[in-house]
């Protein structure tokens, strides 16, 4: 075993143990071979029959890589050996001297209670991220694999600094190829988790660690819906901001920001980002909706499925319809009143009734329009606005779904406005409903947190 005040390779005084596990020692140590004696870091790893053999191959992989790359933000690599015996050991030590960064991590600033302002942890994403553009742009790829607050290291210069690279992938991710799963719960998309980590994957541990920063509490112990991480209801912080979090987070990496230059270019523009959906759209629904920031926009079509009985029923009145001028003359020149008020106006009230129950659900559609400001809700027949309700976004009180009797005709989307007045959409499925519902109640939720 090593002990502080140990000397390594004759060169390598150890000062203070920085860490531990069951194969692995990391020390602070001078390095006597230099004029001025620096301070550097020396990482230790004992073979044992306990130990996996993914681990030394890991080991040795940082040792590679590290001593390829070259950022004012990484530790340099400084020398690599081997200690064939130890005093207490049976087993040979593999050594991996690194330049130490001053300064303490994010999670050693998170134990102590300190909290992360708005603008500070934009200026350590950006950070982050543009230490990744020069990770991810190498050929091949290095994938760092373990982006979480106790590997970023916040320098006493207050620049950010990426540490500890016993997970990196230096390899092309080729098709059917597969990788040793490491990472920290929490910050692992699932993807890496099957192995198959992408530079998409380092964005994703990226947006959790900022998350961890912000909260104050690790993202593992924070609520999920539909696997992305609940947080936006814990901070007080730009919404769009908050939707860029979420693009780096999205669980599925088709929809995640898939490079480190794109997240950069996005937080730019987090204003312009939509925040995710709670649930996925129903299949084959025609809805359409259009989310940013600052804005969300709806668009409910008409419902098709009444179109064959509108027309089926004005098939049956066309002839009633038809002779309606012959009896209209007749009741104003050959004196047949009785005929206006037997037969006419009924008629009448039955078309009316009809045009009700028929032709507006059948052709009516509905637009909504929220922002942080104001909503309108439009009511429109053959694309042509016939009613309009405007008002206060902050005086909404409930979204919801109006309970009616079983058996009869779908119901819209129901908005309670000033907790009196309720306006209802245009009919939808039921599916539909919840899924809407859902949709508005939740941009509202995060809109109202910037008002």
């Amino acid at each position: 075993m090593v002990e502080a005040g140990q000397l390594l390779c004759k060169r390598y005084q150890l000062q203070e143990k920085l860490g531990q596990d069951a194969s692995r020692q990391t020390w602070l140590a001078v390095d006597l071979g230099t004029q001025s004696q620096e301070q550097v870091v020396v990482k230790l790893l004992t073979l044992s029959p306990q130990m996996h053999w993914d681990e030394s191959k890991l080991f040795e992989r940082e040792a590679q890589v590290l001593k390829n790359l070259d950022h004012p933000r990484i530790p340099k690599y400084r020398d690599y050996f081997v200690l064939e015996q130890q005093p207490g050991s049976r087993f040979p030590w593999f050594g991996l001297v690194q330049s130490y960064i001053p300064g303490a991590s994010f999670q050693e600033l998170l134990d102590r209670g300190h909290r992360f302002w708005e603008s500070q942890v934009e200026k350590i994403a950006v950070e982050i991220l543009t230490i990744l553009v020069y990770l991810h742009e190498l050929d091949p790829p290095v994938l760092h694999r373990d982006i979480k607050p106790s590997n970023l290291i916040w320098g006493q210069d207050e620049r950010v600094y990426l540490v500890d690279f016993g997970a990196v992938q230096d390899q092309a991710v080729l098709e059917g190829a597969t990788f040793t799963v490491v990472g920290t719960y929490g910050y692992v998309p699932m993807e890496q988790f099957g192995g198959r980590a992408v530079p998409a994957s380092d964005l994703y541990a990226v947006g959790a660690t900022l998350i961890h920063l912000l909260t104050g509490t690790p993202p593992a112990d924070l609520p999920y819906r539909d696997s992305r991480i609940q947080f936006a209801d814990r901070v007080s912080i730009d919404v769009g901001f908050v939707n860029w979090i979420g693009k780096l987070t999205e669980p599925n990496v088709t929809e995640r920001l898939s490079t480190a230059r794109q997240a950069l270019d996005a937080l730019k523009n987090k204003h312009a980002l939509s925040p995710p959906q709670t649930s996925p759209k129903p299949t084959g629904s025609r809805i359409q909706i259009k989310k940013s920031a600052h804005k969300i926009e709806i668009k409910i079509p008409r419902r098709g499925g009444k179109a064959f009985k509108l027309f089926y029923l004005i098939g049956l009145m066309t002839p009633f319809v038809w002779q309606l001028p012959h009896w209209l003359n007749l009741a104003t020149t050959g004196g047949g009143s009785e005929i206006l008020y037997i037969l006419i106006l009924p008629l009448l009230a039955l078309l009316l009734v009809l045009f009700q129950a028929t032709v507006l659900p059948a052709f009516r559609h509905t637009d909504l329009y929220f922002d942080q400001e104001n909503f309108e809700i439009r009511w429109k027949l053959f694309g042509l606005c016939y009613w309009w309700r405007r008002g206060k976004t902050s005086l909404i009180t409930k979204v919801y779904e109006e309970i009616v009797q079983q058996g009869s005709a779908p119901r819209g989307v129901t908005i309670e406005y000033s907790g009196t007045r309720k306006f209802t959409s245009s009919p939808l499925a039921t599916v539909e409903r919840h899924w809407l519902i859902e949709e508005i109640k939740e941009w509202l939720g995060m809109g109202r947190t910037m008002v």
